[in-house]
């Protein structure tokens, strides 16, 4: 049986805890946080979502499937790597740094920040496949 209270605040606590979890992802190069934890923060969003809704409506909510997820954000991870074997300014991994300034705004910017975009996609492609892939067992062992 569904929760009425939750059904009615899962859009909520959703759109809440995504937001929360691209700020974990865009302070994780200067502070703690960073890819993995705000992925796990993300995948947390749509579990709320699959508690209440359903795997069809999570997935709905979720543009990818979670397999691709994962591939783009291991792309994304390779490519933050490759920068500095073209300009010979390090090994692979290596990571440059940008800083500047647009008007009042202060930017510091990296191929930290593209590695950690891949390590959001890849944890949220794969906690929930993981999730999809129990809840739908769960659901069918329920049904025999």
């Amino acid at each position: 049986m569904q929760s009425v209270i939750l059904n009615a605040l899962a859009r909520l606590f959703f759109v809440a805890m995504a937001i929360f979890s691209l700020f974990i992802l865009l302070r994780g190069h200067d502070e703690p946080g960073g890819g993995f934890i705000g992925g796990l923060a993300a995948a947390s969003a749509y579990t709320v979502v699959t508690l209440s809704f359903g795997t069809d409506t999570a997935r709905k909510w979720l543009i990818l499937h979670p397999v691709v997820l994962m591939g783009v954000g291991l792309f994304c991870a390779i490519l933050s790597g490759l920068p500095p074997l073209i300009g010979d300014f390090g090994g692979f991994l290596y990571h440059l740094w940008w800083e500047g300034q647009i008007g009042f705004l202060e930017l510091k910017l990296g191929t930290t920040l593209i590695f950690d975009i891949g390590v959001y996609f890849v944890v949220v492609g794969g906690v929930l496949s993981i999730l999809f892939r129990m809840y739908e067992t769960g659901a069918e062992e329920a049904g025999q």
